[in-house]
């Protein structure tokens, strides 16, 4: 059995920690099936320990030894690397917030240990680094191509893309995208990252792919709520089919928000010691013209749904990505199912270009906010990637409209003249 070293910011009940690790020492539940780990957890680092750690009582339970440093964690206490994996999970813990709201989590610091033993030990192995590559571009773009240098497969990314989604959608590989629309909640930046690879994971699939990132703005306060009356640079129906897919609190939402900013200038922006959590809108113009639309309804959503507006289609394409709340916790699951996947054959589910697209836009959101709403042009955020084409049967199994799937053209009333 391959044996993973884990590399943690603080271990403690429903963290990510507990969410990743945590089946990778005990199991998870994958289509209703109890699913035994792949992989051994063989060592595990710390950064904090918060009063609720769980890490030292689940070490013994397991028989994980803990190690002071990530260089020890990954050598397993000797001089070179010992581990065929190794899992990054940067998210949750006492870090200060910068200026623009952002939670300072030591992404770059946990690669650049991890870089330091492969390049100790002359190979690497595979990664993977929970949810956007870190909170500043450019820690993000030098763990990019320092992987790339190294020869790291690597993985990153949010659950969101691999959780269940209802009703069943995917994008037609190369399909016609002409605009997507994202209804989510909760803090800007942290749960923010997963409305934008929400619209990133069905936008790659759109013909031509990806291109980048042209510009990136987001509005808050009376902005926002002057943007909502207007449905001011997005199409009303696919904000309304993104709504009919998620669970929402009662009524319309422009009249949810009417009452609040009725009173003056709606809701509170946020502690300045806390993540800004206020309701927000955020525009992404790409390169080649496609436009997303992400809301963060806080208090008014408490799921995420997504529309998109694909040419041919009669009408929007729309899902509801799900997020447990409960255990069976689906999108841990599947996420960790890849994780576990990575580790075993080197291949990353997914280009981790993905996630550096979308660390550089939610970076780009939190500038934008910071100074206002101005847009934010994004020239760096040029990243041109395709993903993983589906298999050839899913072309072969195509029903066209009029066609049985037996192949036979059904019968139908003639045209009127």
């Amino acid at each position: 059995m391959k044996r993973v070293a884990a590399v943690v910011t603080e271990y403690r009940v429903r963290s990510h920690a507990d969410n990743i690790v945590t089946r990778l020492l005990e199991g998870y539940e994958l289509h209703w099936t109890t699913v035994r780990p792949s992989v051994q957890v063989a060592s595990l680092y710390t950064d904090q320990v918060p009063a609720a750690d769980i890490s030292r009582d689940l070490a013994a339970t397991h028989g994980v030894p803990i190690y002071p440093t990530i260089g020890e964690a990954l050598t397993l206490g000797g001089g070179a690397l010992a581990v065929d994996g190794v899992v990054l999970v940067g998210e949750h813990g006492d870090y200060p917030l910068n200026a623009r709201g952002q939670k300072q989590y030591p992404r770059r610091r946990f690669f650049e240990e991890t870089a330091a033993v492969f390049r100790a030990s002359g190979r690497a192995v595979p990664v993977f680094s929970d949810k956007h590559l870190a909170y500043a571009w450019e820690d993000a773009r030098w763990i990019y191509d320092t992987a790339r240098e190294l020869g790291v497969p690597l993985m990153a990314g949010s659950s969101m893309p691999v959780t269940p989604r209802v009703p069943p959608l995917e994008i037609a590989y190369g399909a016609a995208v002409e605009e997507i629309v994202v209804v989510a909640h909760g803090g800007l930046e942290s749960y923010g990252f997963h409305a934008l690879e929400i619209a990133q994971c069905l936008a790659e699939r759109r013909r031509g792919h990806e291109t980048g990132v042209r510009s990136v703005q987001c509005l808050t306060g009376p902005a926002f709520w002057a943007a909502l009356q207007r449905a001011d640079g997005w199409s009303r129906d696919l904000e309304d089919a993104a709504l009919a897919a998620a669970a929402h609190a009662p009524g319309a939402v422009r009249d949810h928000y009417a009452r609040l900013y009725a009173a003056g200038d709606g809701p509170a922006t946020t502690d300045p010691d806390r993540e800004p959590r206020e309701p927000a809108l955020f525009r992404l113009l790409y390169r080649d013209g496609l436009r997303v639309t992400v809301l963060m309804l806080n208090g008014y959503v408490t799921q995420r749904g997504a529309a998109a507006r694909v040419a041919d289609e009669a009408a929007p394409l729309a899902t509801c990505f799900t997020q447990a709340r409960r255990q069976p916790v689906w999108h841990f699951d599947h996420q960790v199912d890849l994780i576990e996947r990575m580790m075993l054959t080197g291949r990353p589910p997914y280009p981790v270009e993905r996630t550096l697209l979308t660390t550089g836009a939610t970076e780009a959101v939190m500038i934008s906010r910071h100074q206002g709403g101005r847009v934010v042009e994004t020239p760096h955020l040029a990243i041109a990637y395709a993903p993983e084409p589906p298999p050839a049967y899913y072309a072969r199994s195509f029903v066209p409209p009029g066609w049985t799937r037996s192949g036979v053209l059904e019968r139908r009333p003639p045209e009127p003249e």
